[in-house]
């Protein structure tokens, strides 16, 4: 007796298919697998043993042997359960072979014979669909199969006897309708914040280029209150990006219900975070925080307290917008295209904000800041000192504008930057901070008094090569924000101010 089915395994957001075959054949009952299976896959044995029990079925006294080719690919998760089951019932024919034939299975068995959801849905029914089979899931991520495709043919059932009685005809699972969480409407707004006029200018800059920032200033001045502000003024997702941030979200088993949201991420880690939790990996490789926050925001607050081998793993995430997870025995690449805002205090006691001075000296405030590489620094566009609030402020009125004027010049100038990188057939690029090196030279390259402005700022600041090409990008994206095609010197001007180098400057004099 021989049965088969499909099933994908997974290798980083990449759904490979799997095929898994049962043959039964006469001997001493045994029940084995192969095919490089890991723990979860290999407890599959009892669950698929009392969920067939379950639906009234139990296992032949044979010798039983479940292969999931290719054999050299590792086969890791629960939700082999399902397409082991189904197979079996092919083999023990209580399910006919052909009812089957075209689809590809995924999901885990409970020992009641109902059937649970599994992360990595999403990507298993792109994957099936590139393979031009339906899919076979639980009920619960029926919705979220449902995006992959239109035309996917999608079974989604709640128990493994609701399959069984929808292949005899007696029953019929109804194709499940995607579904998607409702925007947020209680956001924190701008308006909340009272004084901080340039931080909020740069914050707007930084959200209109998706542009990474850096504030610096001492306890209790508005940083963390600013950066949570920055998910009320980011557009919503596009829906290119939501399928892209849902595969992500997918495969950690973060979707709620299997329901796709339109809201950037926004990951905010503790400062213990390890390296295998903020940028993956892992025995079991799993996507870490900058790669949940693809195409959002990762806020970092107490910069110099994160570990600085821990700090320096982002500069690929920054810099190529992927984080490859290498080992010995695999190779994973997750998205990670993120916008990284850090807070962080001028020196470890935080007094050495300006016009206060540090109770241990200045050589509290050199070594709180020698945590953070200069490589990391470099690759931040913007980094500004955000000073302590005085009482005056406090009292003042709350400000006339919100973060709904804000969040509408941003969508402006996001879509400014994307019809101009479509127009130049740049494919993937839509905004200032992911554009290439050739095309700022073709979008960004500012008029005269710009360009001598900026080769001035080069020798006397000391800007790097990647320092000139991303101020280049701040100041397109601030050209962008006041509707002007030409960058002008002012444009300039404010971003060589939004470096940090004369601030950095000063402090070492």
């Amino acid at each position: 007796m021989y049965g088969q089915i499909s099933t994908l395994a997974f290798i980083g957001i990449e759904a490979r298919p799997v095929e898994v075959q049962v043959r039964v054949t006469p001997g001493a009952a045994a029940f084995a697998i192969v095919g490089l299976p890991d723990k979860a896959v290999a407890e599959s044995r009892e669950r698929v043993r009392n969920a067939l029990h379950a639906v009234g079925l139990g296992l032949p006294f044979k010798h039983i042997t479940v292969n999931l080719a290719p054999a050299d690919l590792p086969k890791e998760g629960s939700h082999f359960d399902l397409p082991i089951v189904l197979a079996m019932m092919s083999a023990m024919e209580a399910i006919a072979p052909d009812a089957i034939a075209n689809y590809a299975a995924i999901g885990e068995l409970a020992l009641d014979g109902s059937i649970r959801a599994v992360p990595g849905t999403l990507p298993a029914a792109i994957g099936a669909n590139q393979m031009g089979k339906g899919l076979i899931c639980s009920a619960a991520s029926g919705p979220e199969a449902a995006w992959a495709s239109e035309d996917l043919d999608i079974l989604a059932a709640p128990h493994l006897l609701s399959l069984v009685n929808h292949f005899k005809g007696t029953q019929t699972l109804s194709r499940p309708k995607p579904n998607i969480l409702p925007a947020q409407t209680s956001l924190a707004d701008l308006r909340d914040i009272k004084g901080q006029e340039t931080a909020k200018r740069a914050l707007e800059i930084a959200a209109a280029g998706s542009h990474n920032l850096l504030m610096i200033g001492p306890p209790g001045s508005g940083k963390s209150m600013l950066a949570s502000r920055m998910p009320s003024i980011l557009p919503p997702l596009s829906p290119e990006e939501i399928l892209e941030v849902s595969m992500v979200h997918s495969l950690a088993g973060e979707l709620v219900g299997g329901k796709l949201t339109i809201e950037r991420p926004f990951r905010s880690p503790h400062h213990s975070a390890s390296m295998a939790s903020l940028v993956g990996g892992g025995s079991r490789p799993r996507p870490g925080e900058v790669s949940l926050a693809h195409h959002g925001v990762l806020f970092l607050d107490e910069l110099p307290e994160f570990q600085p081998n821990v700090l320096d793993a982002l500069r690929q995430p920054l810099e190529a917008g992927e984080t490859v997870i290498a080992r010995a025995n695999h190779r994973i690449s997750y998205p990670s295209r993120i916008q990284l805002i850090a807070a962080m205090n001028p020196c470890k006691c935080g007094g050495a904000s300006p016009g206060e001075s540090c109770r241990r000296g200045p050589r509290c405030a050199a070594d709180y800041q020698a945590r953070v590489s200069g490589p990391l620094l470099d690759r931040i566009d913007l980094q500004i000192e955000v000073p302590a609030i005085s009482a005056a402020d406090l009292v003042l009125p709350p400000p006339s504008e919100g973060s709904e004027d804000v969040r509408a010049r941003v969508t402006a100038a996001r879509e400014r930057q994307r019809s101009r990188f479509a127009a130049l057939g740049a494919k993937g690029i839509r905004t200032n901070a992911d554009c290439s090196t050739t095309l700022l030279e073709k979008t960004a390259t500012p008029d005269e008094a710009g360009v001598a402005l900026l080769r001035h700022a080069a020798e006397t600041l000391g800007l790097s090569a990647r320092g000139f090409h991303r101020t280049m990008k701040v100041a397109r994206t601030i050209a962008d924000l006041e509707g002007s095609e030409i960058v002008g010197r002012a444009h300039v001007a404010e971003a060589l101010s939004y470096r940090g180098e004369t601030m950095r400057q000063s402090r070492a004099a």
